[in-house]
């Protein structure tokens, strides 16, 4: 457990050698937002996609910035002094721990991924303020129990937790089994807790998303899957939506002067009653 701006790392997921041959989410996804830990193949990969759906960057920024906003709301205006963020993914300009603990410097986060290059530029990158806490398992989103168990370290699951799950399950192909996981991590946390989400979609000017999917399901791992706007609410069912609900990520309580550009993303954030 992480007391005092200490960064912990528990083991129990199916993270494995780091294999630089494949294109991989994380590294393709820290590539089209202009970072530097890619490989080759994930460059070539995430070049061809942008052929295939030139949105794509668009996209990636759009839901970093969501990112951003939600944190900063559920910070601020809801109280939360506790983050599970779930799919991590490399580190980057804003984390959830920078971005909350820039509002409460008391904020606990804890991180998740399976990714072995992740685990290595966590240990280096996300650290906590000293009167706060981040932590880091490497555990699998298909198997919430050990995340739940390991995250209790850290987290005090009788008050709320803002469950962070962005980009994550569309890695998880089966709906039924995604919506499973969802119940079963937010069952296990306190009411007056929040889900956070985005998605990708075929709606929203995402039809271009069916033939790209295909492509990174041939070509990268692992791999993905788009869901509809009534398949994504089912994620959130039971659960409260804030204000403005169900919308392109893009526009999920945007700040900008002019209406922001729908991005074919969804995102949300709910509450636990």
């Amino acid at each position: 457990m992480s007391e005092t701006g200490d960064v912990g790392f528990q083991g129990g997921g199916r993270g494995g050698r780091l294999d630089t041959s494949v294109a991989h989410n994380a590294r393709v996804w820290n590539y089209w937002l202009g970072g530097k830990d890619n490989f080759e193949p994930d460059r070539r990969v995430g070049d061809h996609i942008r052929t295939m759906f030139p949105v794509i960057e668009a996209v990636a920024r759009a839901d970093r910035r969501f990112l951003v906003r939600a944190v900063r709301h559920l910070v601020a205006e809801q109280g939360v002094r506790q983050f599970l963020d779930i799919g991590t993914g490399l580190p980057s300009a804003d984390n959830t721990h920078q971005v909350a603990q820039g509002v409460a410097p008391e904020a606990r986060i804890v991180y998740v991924d399976n990714d072995p290059m992740v685990l290595v530029h966590a240990r280096a990158l996300l650290t906590s303020s000293v009167q706060g806490a981040t932590d880091y398992i490497e555990a699998d989103i298909h198997d919430p129990a050990p995340i739940l168990a390991a995250a209790a370290r850290t987290l005090d699951f009788d008050r709320p937790v803002a469950v962070m799950m962005l980009g994550i399950l569309n890695f998880v192909q089966d709906t039924d089994e995604a919506v499973a996981i969802v119940r079963r991590l937010m069952d296990a946390m306190a009411p007056g807790s929040f889900l956070a989400l985005t998605h990708p979609t075929v709606e929203l000017g995402g039809e271009a998303n069916v033939p790209a999917m295909k492509f990174w399901n041939e070509n990268a791992s692992p791999p993905l899957r788009a869901r509809t706007g009534a398949e994504i609410a089912r994620f959130v069912d039971g659960l409260e939506l804030i204000d403005p609900g169900l919308v392109s990520c893009s526009r999920w309580r945007a700040t900008d002067e002019q209406e922001p550009v729908s991005v074919p993303q969804y995102g949300c954030v709910a509450r636990k009653p």
